[in-house]
C-alpha cells in the first residue's frame, strides 16, 4: 500500500511562501468581522462612561507624569471604534457605517477634549511633564506606528484566533490615541496652544492613517466583498480623496521629523566641536549653548581670557564640524556673565568643593583601612612568637584605638595601638610588664598599650 504523500504532488518555493502568509485557514467570517467592527463604531451609555473615566485617568497620568496609569488608560478606552469603522465603511463602500463612525468619532472626541479641559482646569499641577510634552510634536514615526498598528488591528479582527488576544490592547497602546486628546485639553485649560495644536495634530495622524490601513487591510489582504458596488470611476474617486488625505496629513509630519533630524545633527556637530576645541590650560568652559535657527554657538569662559589669535582659530576650526554659518560668540569675564551662568559658577564650585571633601574623606578612610590590615598581617605574625613564648596564651590581637584624656588645664586625644592577649590564667605583675616590654621591642610601637583577659 503506498503513502498519501507519495501521492501528493512536491510545493514550488512561491506555493509554499504562498501557504505560509495565506490567512484564508484563520479567517472568521466577513459577516462577523462587520459585526465586531459596526459594535465598536457604537458610543452611548456604559461605552461612553467608560470613556470619560479613561480620560480622567489618562490626564492623572499625564499629570503626574506616570506611563503605567497612561498605558492603563489607553488599555481601558474604546476609541479605536469609530476609526476602525470609518476605514471598514469606505473599504466595503457602507456609508450607512461611515456616517455612524463619522458621527460617533466626532462625539467622542469632544467628549474626551471636553472632560480633559475640566480636569486641567482645576488641577492644582500645572507643569507639562515629560509624558505630555512628548505628545506634542508627531513625527513621521508616528505615522509609521500608526499605519502598522491599524493593519495589525484589522487583520487581528478579522483572525478567528487572534480576535480575542492581546493584539487589539497593543494596538491602543502603540497609537496612543488617547493622551494627545488630554494634551489638547491641557493646553486649552493653560492656554498653551501649541501644545493643544501638536497633540490634536498628533490625534489626527492617528485617526487617519488607522482608518487608511483599516481600508488597505479590507481591499487589499482580506479581500472583503463590497456592501454597494459602485462603478470604476467612482471607485477611484474614493481612492483619490483618501490618498489625498492621507498625504495632506502626512506632509507636515515630514517637515517637523527633518527639523528634529537637522537640530539632532547640529547639536552632534557643536557637543564635538566643544570636546575636541575647547582644551585650554589657563581657561575653562563654564557652559554652551546653540541655537540651530539663529546659526549661534555661545561659549562661557571662565579663567585667563583668550587671545583674538585663539578666538580666530576656533572660528575657523568650526568648518571641521560643518559650522560654517555658525556665528561664535565667547563670553569671558563675570561682567559679561548672566546672573545664570555666574549662578551655575558658584555651583560648580560648591560642588568641587564637595567632591575635594568627600575625596580626602575617602583618602583618610583607606589610610585607615591600611594601618588596620597591617596591624592584623602582624598580629598574625606575632601570635606564634608569643604562644611559644608564653603557652598560656589562647589568642592575641591587635587594634587601633583612640586614647582621650583630661587634666586640671588639657584635654586631648591620641592614637594608640591596643594589644589584647586573653590567657588561660591571669599572669602576675612581672609577666605583663615582660610582655609589654618584649610587645614594645618585637612592634617597635611606643604608644603600645597591653590589656590582658
Amino acid at each position: 500500500m503506498s503513502n498519501n504523500a507519495d501521492n501528493q504532488p512536491s510545493l514550488t518555493y512561491t506555493q509554499r511562501i504562498k501557504r505560509l502568509v495565506n490567512m484564508g485557514h484563520d479567517k472568521a467570517p466577513e459577516d462577523e468581522i462587520i459585526k465586531s467592527i459596526e459594535e465598536g463604531t457604537e458610543f452611548h451609555g456604559a461605552k461612553l462612561w467608560i470613556l470619560v473615566l479613561a480620560i480622567f485617568v489618562a490626564s492623572l497620568g499625564l499629570n503626574t507624569n506616570s506611563a503605567a496609569v497612561i498605558i492603563g488608560a489607553m488599555l481601558i478606552s474604546p476609541l479605536m471604534g469609530p476609526i476602525l469603522g470609518m476605514g471598514l465603511g469606505v473599504g466595503i463602500y457602507d456609508f450607512d457605517l461611515l456616517k455612524q463612525a463619522v458621527r460617533n468619532y466626532i462625539v467622542t472626541t469632544l467628549f474626551s477634549v471636553i472632560t480633559a479641559f475640566v480636569y486641567f482646569s482645576i488641577s492644582p499641577l500645572t507643569e507639562a511633564q515629560s509624558e505630555l510634552l512628548a505628545r506634542t510634536s508627531p513625527t513621521i514615526y508616528d505615522v509609521c506606528i500608526a499605519l502598522c498598528g491599524g493593519l495589525a488591528g484589522i487583520v487581528a479582527l478579522s483572525s478567528k484566533s487572534q480576535r480575542t488576544g492581546n493584539v487589539i490592547p497593543g494596538v491602543a497602546i502603540a497609537t496612543a490615541l488617547m493622551p494627545p486628546l488630554c494634551t489638547v485639553g491641557y493646553g486649552l485649560a493653560l492656554g498653551q496652544w501649541s501644545f493643544a495644536a501638536g497633540a490634536f495634530y498628533l490625534y489626527l495622524i492617528n485617526t487617519v492613517f488607522i482608518a487608511t490601513s483599516t481600508f488597505i487591510g479590507v481591499n487589499f489582504i482580506l479581500k472583503m466583498h463590497k456592501k454597494k458596488q459602485v462603478n470604476t470611476q467612482r471607485a477611484k474617486r474614493v481612492r483619490h480623496i483618501i490618498l489625498t488625505i492621507a498625504v495632506l496629513t502626512l506632509i507636515p509630519s515630514i517637515y517637523i521629523t527633518l527639523d528634529i533630524v537637522r537640530d539632532t545633527v547640529y547639536t552632534q556637530h557643536v557637543r564635538q566641536f566643544v570636546q575636541q576645541e575647547l582644551h585650554f590650560e589657563q581657561t575653562h568652559l563654564l557652559n554652551y549653548s546653540a541655537n540651530r535657527q539663529d546659526n549661534f554657538l555661545r561659549l562661557v569662559l571662565f579663567g585667563e581670557p583668550l587671545d583674538s589669535t585663539k578666538i580666530r582659530q576656533l572660528e575657523t576650526n568650526l568648518q571641521q564640524y560643518s559650522l560654517d554659518d555658525t556665528k561664535l560668540v565667547i563670553v569671558q569675564g563675570q561682567e559679561q556673565m548672566s546672573a545664570n551662568e555666574i549662578r551655575s559658577l558658584i555651583n560648580d564650585e560648591n560642588r568641587l568643593v564637595q567632591q575635594l571633601e568627600a575625596d580626602h574623606q575617602i583618602s583618610e578612610l583607606h589610610q585607615q583601612l591600611e594601618q588596620c590590615m597591617e596591624h592584623h598581617q602582624l598580629a598574625a605574625i606575632l601570635f606564634p612568637e608569643v604562644k611559644a613564648l608564653y603557652p598560656d596564651v589562647l589568642d592575641f590581637s591587635l587594634l587601633k584605638g583612640t586614647n582621650c584624656f583630661q587634666n586640671d588645664s588639657i584635654t586631648g586625644d591620641s592614637i594608640l595601638t591596643l594589644a589584647l592577649i586573653h590567657m588561660k590564667k591571669r599572669p602576675n605583675t612581672d609577666v605583663v610588664q615582660k610582655i609589654e616590654a618584649w610587645l614594645r621591642q618585637r612592634t617597635k610601637i611606643d604608644n603600645l598599650r597591653l590589656t590582658i583577659e
